[in-house]
């Protein structure tokens, strides 16, 4: 029982230093600086979209039903389109399509407190027939 006793009354003093230890801050000048969350954030809303075009004599008919062309892109804070990727391809003619089109969308802006800001989308592209 002594035994117990004098342990319990030792192991909280030996554990004291490193908490000491683990509780001093650090100055550490390469630390990220902190971002500021704000509830205020909207999304851009798509307000035109043209329609997917083809050459002349070409045909909708020889692209699949299911064709999907993912892109990266940012909207700036005009809302226009900018920086678009093509992150996972159809093919390189529908991707080149798909690309053009989506570079003559317009948007209103995401916002920041009311404040137009860009803003990086990803979006998926169905060609439909």
């Amino acid at each position: 029982m002594v035994r117990i006793l004098v342990a319990s009354l030792l192991l909280p003093s030996l554990f004291l230093p490193a908490a000491a230890k683990a509780s001093t801050p650090v100055d550490d000048a390469s630390a990220p600086t902190p971002v500021r969350i704000s509830t205020g954030v909207t999304p851009p809303v798509l307000l035109d979209s043209p329609v997917l075009s083809l050459p002349e004599g070409l045909s909708f008919d020889l692209i699949p039903a299911d064709a999907q062309v993912q892109l990266s892109l940012t909207v700036n804070e005009k809302g226009q389109p900018q920086d678009i990727r093509v992150v996972k391809s159809y093919s390189p003619f529908v991707d080149a399509r798909v690309v053009d089109t989506v570079s003559r969308f317009h948007f209103r802006p995401a916002t920041v407190d009311n404040q137009p800001t860009a803003l990086d989308l990803n979006l998926i592209v169905n060609v439909t027939r």
